[in-house]
């Protein structure tokens, strides 16, 4: 969010950032008119990657009519994979989600016969995408499509 926020105050587009827990609530009041994420990689039929939770908030924005656009340089084009089947999810270290860091230290925060899952990413499919925001233009999957076919 510190990078994100410094660039589009650079360019002088007023934003606001919030937990991504809040998304959901603060899209049903009508808080929020439009989302804008990145994306850690784009296949060619316009499918992402991105961290964990974008798929949640594009399917929330999608219930609510809320157009929601992912902003990327052209690099994240993956031009090599042809699926979805493709996408490797990294699972982190459980730990991050069954401890939290204190002024004592680890402090362990879940069940501690409990097990735990922790993807870093997750694929958000390019029917909940309302536009891609690159270096061309902001496109629909059609047009991100046929500047990829391009090259």
């Amino acid at each position: 969010a510190k990078i994100t926020g410094w660039e589009l105050e650079q360019e002088g587009i007023s934003h606001q950032i919030i937990s991504d827990s809040a998304a959901a609530f603060l899209m049903s009041d009508r808080k929020i008119d439009k989302v804008i994420l990145g994306a850690d990689r784009c296949l060619k039929d316009g499918t992402i990657s991105n961290k964990i939770g974008t798929y949640s908030v594009a399917i929330v924005a999608n219930y609510h009519k809320i157009p929601f656009y992912s902003a990327f340089p052209w690099s994240t084009i993956d031009l090599e994979s042809e699926s979805i089947e493709d996408f490797k999810i990294e699972f982190r270290d459980v730990n991050e989600v069954k401890y939290v860091r204190s002024k004592e230290g680890e402090v362990l925060v879940a069940n501690p016969g409990s097990d735990a899952l922790n993807p870093a990413f997750d694929i958000t499919p390019p029917e909940l995408i309302t536009g891609y925001i690159t270096s061309k233009g902001v496109l629909n999957q059609e047009e991100l499509i046929n500047e990829i076919n391009k090259k």
